[in-house]
């Protein structure tokens, strides 16, 4: 049997995903403090549980709209609308999807085309690329640079656009670098835009885990609404990860046609979880400032220790990453984070998980415990003097 013809020859051009890869590498190394994974170390907060446990001792285990409850899409429709100024129909304009990833999938097979071109800022989430390859897209990556606090620059991107130029990805507050981009610095984007006629995804999945300023939703620009599918989630912002819920906001006229490709792929998102997720929209403002307080803490504890290593580190402000330069090592990134691996014991991700650009960077998540961090930020320091 000849078992390669029988796969795709899309499928076969995706790689794995290098977080994973590393993920995995650390599993086998005993005594690794994994800074890894970008998944907070808090346990969903327990009245948030108990509104699932809640549904489904009362029975509530059936299908959904395929657009989801839609009492979670009222609740959705009202978050958006007092956090950040953009108003959808919770009735026709938001999907819930089985989280942020799918809704990514989702977006991006229902706007592009055969042989479009998808636009994606590079260092970014390592989803962006294979999405658009399986939907038959090309992906054109546009760098970022630490000199720029990794924001994208309208000038950049203009280099990168061309007739066939369908689809921007903005995806921020940023992984891998924890950047974030101001009202300006996206209006800028905006006036790009709009001159090439784009539409734009705009992953907005850490938009409350910011520091000291406020997240500025693309759709809320003049001229943006109308252009933007905006998805977001569960995930970070209420330590929700393993329950798999994200959405879709996006005008109706797109919305009709992204629920098509929602329902055949996974008919609705599970019941119990939107039950939790209603809860968590309604009572869950507490449990976000405690988190993106401890966050914040964390945060600057290891910005701190990695400057004080002697490390080059711009001062993330989104997310939950610290993307450390470690150029002046001599060690490619890879090189970095396979012998911290297994010198060390600290699981990272090296920058080019996340794209070329991301070379002579390391990725390290604060979604650890201090303890954590402090083990993990020692370890580092005993490595750099040995190298």
């Amino acid at each position: 049997m000849e078992r390669e013809k029988h796969l795709s020859d899309k499928v076969k051009s995706v790689q794995a995903s290098g977080i994973r890869y590393f993920f995995n590498m650390a599993s086998e190394v005993s005594d690794t403090v994994s800074l890894s994974l970008g998944q907070p170390d808090f346990v969903t907060p327990k009245h948030i549980i108990d509104a699932a446990v809640k549904a489904l001792n009362e029975g509530q285990t059936f299908y959904t709209h395929n657009m989801g409850l839609l009492e979670l899409r009222q609740e959705i429709s009202r978050f958006l609308s007092d956090r950040y100024g953009i108003d959808y129909d919770p009735k026709t304009e938001i999907i819930v999807t089985i989280g942020v990833s799918q809704a990514i999938d989702t977006a991006i097979r229902t706007l592009v085309s055969d042989g479009d071109e998808v636009i994606i800022p590079q260092p970014s989430f390592v989803a962006y690329r294979p999405c658009t390859v399986m939907a038959g897209g090309v992906p054109k990556f546009v760098p970022t640079y630490e000199e720029d606090n990794f924001a994208l620059r309208p000038d950049i991107l203009e280099n990168y656009i061309t007739d066939k130029t369908k689809v921007l990805i903005l995806p921020y507050p940023n992984n891998p670098t924890g950047a974030i981009m101001t009202k300006e610095e996206l209006a800028a984007i905006a006036d790009v835009v709009k001159k090439h006629d784009l539409m734009v995804i705009s992953d907005e999945i850490y938009s409350e885990l910011t520091y000291g300023v406020k997240h500025t939703s693309f759709a809320s620009l003049p001229g943006m609404w109308e252009r933007t599918i905006t998805v977001n989630g569960f995930s970070k912002t209420y330590a929700m990860t393993g329950w798999r819920l994200g959405y879709i906001a996006a005008p109706e006229f797109f919305a009709k046609e992204l629920v098509k490709v929602h329902q055949y792929t996974v008919t609705c998102a599970p019941s119990m979880g939107q039950f939790a997720a209603i809860e968590a929209l309604r009572n869950g403002d507490g449990d976000i400032k405690k988190m993106v307080t401890e966050y914040d803490c964390r945060r600057r504890f290891l910005l701190g220790e990695i400057r004080d290593m002697g490390l080059s580190c711009f001062e993330p402000l989104g997310a939950f990453y610290i993307f450390p330069s470690i150029k002046s090592t001599g060690l490619s990134s890879e090189e970095f984070a396979t012998r911290l691996l297994y010198e060390g014991k600290v699981a990272t991700v090296p920058g080019t998980a996340f794209g070329e650009n991301g070379e002579g960077f390391l990725r390290l998540s604060y979604a650890s415990s201090m303890d954590d961090l402090t083990k993990a930020t020692k370890r580092i320091k005993e490595f750099l003097k040995r190298i």
